[in-house]
């Protein structure tokens, strides 16, 4: 029997391997080709490895996983892999294609997988016209934005740890790295606070000083202390931040 095959294209790495390890759990036998970062990348590895099945995240630098879908579908069966549902509601009504929205959790997955496994029996259908339709909607549904970072990878260790900015309450530079504090762990990573600032969505996270970034709703309180300076009390964690005097008119209200 022939070793069914996929390629995954995802500008996130951490998405690339968090969807790479729960394939490798929910259908063993499937054989991961190759990995891209775009969809140029993902167009021209296709042709190189020839794929059954390619996961394509809608939104990547360069070419979209759209436009590289256009390159690919009469060859593979394509598989959308996004954070906007709002994108797959009318879109992939007729089932012709599938998606996935992020984070792609195990069941789901495994229902995707389930769908495929059938569709491999069959060539590839023609769903230009279905892609013409997700453009459409994609164009319509929501205002372009910046691909703003979602992931942290920390070493703990030997092992790799995933964190969401979502849990990120604060990050502080420390020297030669930058610490990384959410409610429950402290972890050390060696990404700059001036990269970090560059990739955060501005409305998310806020520079309070030359050495930090805060999680704008973690913020539970701003006082001042005994000596003017403008201190915040966050959510689940007992430490205090300065606020520079640089940075106080964020805080103008008081």
């Amino acid at each position: 029997m022939k070793t069914c095959t996929a390629l995954i294209a995802d500008d996130e790495t951490p998405m690339r391997d968090q969807l790479s390890a729960r394939l490798q759990a929910v259908w063993p036998a499937l054989e991961i080709v190759a990995e891209a970062a775009n969809g140029n990348d993902a167009v021209a590895l296709a042709q190189q490895h020839q794929p059954d099945i390619v996961f394509l995240d809608i939104r990547m630098p360069g070419m979209s996983g759209i436009a590289a879908a256009r390159h690919l579908y009469s060859r593979c069966h394509i598989v959308f892999v996004t954070a906007y549902d709002q994108y797959a509601l009318d879109a992939f009504e007729q089932g012709a294609m599938d998606y996935l929205l992020k984070p792609v959790s195990a069941e789901r997955l495994e229902r995707s997988c389930e769908r495929l496994r059938a569709r491999l029996a069959r060539p590839p259908q023609d769903i230009g016209a279905q892609l013409a339709q997700l453009a459409q909607a994609m164009q319509q549904a929501v205002p372009s934005k910046p691909n703003y970072l979602r992931w942290i990878q920390a070493q703990v260790g030997g092992n790799l740890r995933m964190v969401s900015t979502r849990e990120v309450l604060f990050f502080q530079s420390d020297e030669k790295y930058t610490r990384v504090q959410t409610a429950s762990a402290e972890l050390l990573i060696r990404k700059t606070l001036k990269e970090l600032s560059d990739e955060l969505d501005p409305d998310e996270f806020w520079r309070i000083h030359r050495s930090t970034l805060v999680r704008v709703d973690a913020i539970v309180e701003v006082t001042r202390d005994l000596r003017g300076r403008h201190m915040l009390r966050l959510r689940g964690h007992k430490e205090e931040l300065e606020v520079s005097r640089n940075h106080t008119h964020l805080f103008q209200q008081m």
